[in-house]
């Protein structure tokens, strides 16, 4: 009975572990799936006038912008307009609508589609053209409204604030909503300013800055080392340092004072003349 019952506690617990497992990877398969649709969106939604890849390049740098809402005020004598820019999708939800106009009683004109985008790529700006708006009513030729917006670079700012820098009506064509937003996104990458020189140096001391960290933890908290026996590899810096300095003192000191090195001497070709045995005072006086 015993046994039976650690079995039975057994299979459940597999069996809890199993469900845990699967619903936590379905979790993690619908939050992957929803983020895939939330990039899937962004600036694929423009609508290019002429489909070019000059074009596209200059959209595709709007990208962090997207999922975004700008908002700018502006009042002209008793009215107040507030104006509502979304890049590639739908200004306060207005269908197809990426600029409206909204005034003070509510009333909301189109200024501009992301379905006719013109985009334009400079240095560091890129000039944003929504065409399609509602038609004017007794000036610029009743022609469509359209929005250009020029977003350029400002490295101080992340996303900067919308602002109205004019309404151009007074032409009897080509009318234009003119409007001014700032953003670093916009600003090229600086690439440093490095030689290869430099860089091998920075590489160079970066490397023994760890080896000298490095080694000196090993020597204090894995060897126990004290004192100078912390230094890494110490023996053989030791030697290192000893052999230069005999190196120095034989190339750098003057060769005065230093002790005369032995030399061979020439052995002479002609054989030694032996002195003369002189045995005079041998011989009786």
């Amino acid at each position: 009975m015993y046994v039976k019952t650690v079995v039975q506690c057994s299979e459940d617990s597999e069996r809890v572990l199993l469900m845990a497992m699967l619903s936590s990877r379905a979790v993690i398969f619908l939050i992957l799936l929803a983020g895939g649709v939330q990039a899937g969106g962004g600036t694929s939604k423009c609508k290019l006038s002429i489909d070019s890849q000059r074009q596209k390049k200059a959209l595709s740098l709007l990208e962090p912008l997207t999922n975004i809402s700008f908002k700018a005020e502006e009042t002209s004598g008793n009215n107040s307009y507030t104006y509502v820019l979304q890049i590639c999708d739908d200004a306060d939800g207005v269908k197809n609508a990426g600029v409206i106009q909204k005034d003070k009683n509510g009333k909301t004109v189109l200024i501009g589609t992301y379905t006719a985008t013109e985009a334009t790529e400079g240095s560091d700006w890129v000039m944003l053209t929504y065409r399609g708006g509602e038609k004017y009513d007794n000036h610029c030729s009743n022609e469509e409204r359209k929005a250009i917006i020029m977003i350029s670079c400002n490295r101080s700012v992340a996303v900067g604030e919308l602002s109205v820098i004019q309404e151009e009506n007074e032409k009897s064509l080509d009318c234009f909503y003119l409007f001014e937003l700032d953003s670093r996104m916009l600003c090229a990458v600086v690439q440093p300013n490095l030689s290869t020189g430099s860089i091998l140096l920075i590489i160079g001391f970066s490397c023994l800055a760890v080896y000298l960290i490095g080694g000196f933890l090993y020597q204090r908290l894995v060897v126990g080392a004290k004192g100078v026996e912390q230094f890494p590899n110490y023996a053989f810096w030791s030697e290192i340092g000893n052999l230069s300095a005999d190196g120095c003192d034989f190339v750098c000191r003057s060769r005065g004072s230093r002790e005369e090195p032995p030399t061979y001497r020439g052995v002479a070709t002609e054989p030694l003349e032996e002195p003369e045995e002189r045995d005079d005072h041998l011989l009786p006086m």
